[in-house]
């Protein structure tokens, strides 16, 4: 059977739809968490990882965030496919020789993104030009010479791929619960910004919600159907 490991950041931020899609697929799911769990040094043994997301900054003097790049850049050498999805990506950048800050403004809540040429001939193939999406991030980078960007915003790049590697900051994997449990984890974040809980949460942006699943579905495609 072949293994997927996930590595969560925190235990609010999970695969989400990602985790059923593998699993209806026969994939064995294996998730583990950074802070508290012994992270692998290399990817073997694994069809592919996913890096999830999390509150901490790849720049925080953390050991796991260390441990994390490393086995992101032992995966990319053996060209183990890699997932990183917002903190992840941000991981993925700096592992890659890009550099992560902190970003003019955050971007929090339903935000549309531009697929790239190159986006819409890899990971968005059928997604079109531009997507409404979940975003919750602070931090930005700068890439490397070698990526190759997939999607953007106004503000940033939005996903990459570096070799076997693809970083994405937008979240398709959530659904509305997820993003209540996200709204009461980071509630003095959403007071400190300013933001409207019942925006985030109208009538309207709970059909989005809906919608992402069928985005997820095909990212997941895209992404791991050649495994």
């Amino acid at each position: 059977m072949k293994k997927v490991l996930a590595v969560q950041n925190i235990a609010c931020e999970t695969l989400g739809t990602f985790e059923r899609l593998l699993e209806q697929d026969g994939f064995a799911v294996e998730s583990i968490s950074a802070q508290t769990d012994r992270m692998p040094r290399d990817a073997q043994g694994y069809s592919a990882l996913v890096i999830l997301g999390g509150p901490m900054a790849v720049y925080d003097n953390l050991q796991y965030l260390q441990q994390e790049q490393e086995l992101i850049r032992r995966a990319i050498g053996k060209n183990v496919p890699v997932l990183g999805i917002c903190l992840g990506s941000q991981l993925i950048a700096q592992a890659a020789g890009g550099r992560v800050f902190k970003g003019k403004r955050k971007e929090i809540g339903w935000h549309k993104v531009s697929i790239t040429a190159e986006g819409q001939k890899g990971l968005f193939a059928g997604a079109g030009r531009e997507m409404t999406v979940f975003q919750w991030h602070g931090d930005t980078y700068e890439l490397p010479e070698q990526a190759k960007v997939l999607a953007r915003s106004d503000l940033y790049p939005q996903s990459f791929q570096i070799g076997s590697a693809v970083g994405v900051q937008f979240h398709l994997e959530v659904d509305e619960r997820m993003i209540r449990s996200w709204l009461k984890e980071y509630r003095a974040e959403v007071k400190a910004e300013g933001l409207d809980e019942r925006e985030i949460l109208s009538p309207a942006a709970r059909d989005i919600a809906a919608s992402l699943e069928e985005k997820c579905r095909l990212v997941y495609r895209n992404f791991f159907q050649n495994l």
